[in-house]
């Protein structure tokens, strides 16, 4: 889908025109470390995923729909879990994380995704019991609702690295999980970060207003799970980001 908005551009060609412009202005900027997560809910065309439109009020793409996510933050490499990424996946994550790479801040980017998920939609992903202790007010949740994280259920679909001259820059990692992986949800949502929450199909989801990489990696999303229906964790990841002023597509 590709709106056409005032002047006759559309909002792809609008969003790429205002990434070149700020290129210039604030190209130092390092990305900060991110994830999002995909939650799966059925198998093949009808298959379902969680999005919910981001506030209004949010100076990083606001009022649009998205997938669950954000920052990594200093504790999360350091939660207890019931266990842990596939050895697969952490590797290709540790290869080619920026700066200096560590086990920690792989294993990080995937319980951001798990901490994330329950901030802005309620969902506790990880398994009941397993005696999981909380030494951080974020995590306290789970310790209160028995429920103990799991990685190993997690696997990657996409990275993206905002462009230069943003306000915000991520390097952001798109894990894919089922919607079994939810232990426990909550009646009410600790934070309004996410509105409008919804269970969607792909071709409802792309009827939305989404962001421009949402896009790009549900299309991937979508011709991955036609050869690969269950994201073998060896298959090589799209990965985008700006080289110049070209967009580009890499595996890795």
């Amino acid at each position: 889908m590709s709106e056409v908005l005032k002047g006759g551009m559309s909002r792809d060609a609008m969003e790429r025109a205002a990434v070149l412009d700020g290129s210039k202005r604030s190209p130092n900027m390092p990305p900060k470390d991110a994830s999002t997560l995909i939650i799966l809910d059925g198998t093949g065309p009808d298959a379902k995923m969680l999005m919910g439109r981001r506030h209004e009020g949010h100076k990083f793409m606001p009022g649009l729909f998205v997938f669950p996510g954000g920052r990594v933050d200093r504790y999360d490499g350091s939660v207890p879990v019931g266990s842990e990424l596939h050895p697969v996946i952490e590797e290709k994550i540790f290869k080619h994380l920026r700066a200096k790479p560590t086990r920690r801040r792989a294993r990080a980017l995937a319980l951001a995704a798990i901490r994330e998920t329950y901030e802005e939609a309620g969902l506790l992903l990880g398994e009941k019991g397993g005696g999981f202790a909380a030494k951080h007010p974020d995590w306290q949740a789970f310790s209160d609702l028995g429920v103990t994280p799991t990685l190993d259920r997690l696997r990657l679909v996409a990275r993206a690295i905002t462009p230069p001259g943003r306000t915000r820059r991520f390097d952001a990692w798109f894990f894919v999980t089922q919607a079994d992986h939810i232990a426990h949800k909550m009646d009410v949502r600790p934070t309004d970060e996410l509105q409008d929450l919804h269970w969607l199909t792909l071709d409802e989801a792309m009827e939305l207003e989404l962001p421009v990489i949402t896009v790009t990696v549900l299309k991937d999303l979508q011709a991955r799970l036609k050869e690969d229906p269950t994201l073998e964790p060896s298959t090589e990841l799209p990965f985008y980001h700006l080289r110049g002023k070209m967009f580009q597509r890499d595996l890795i």
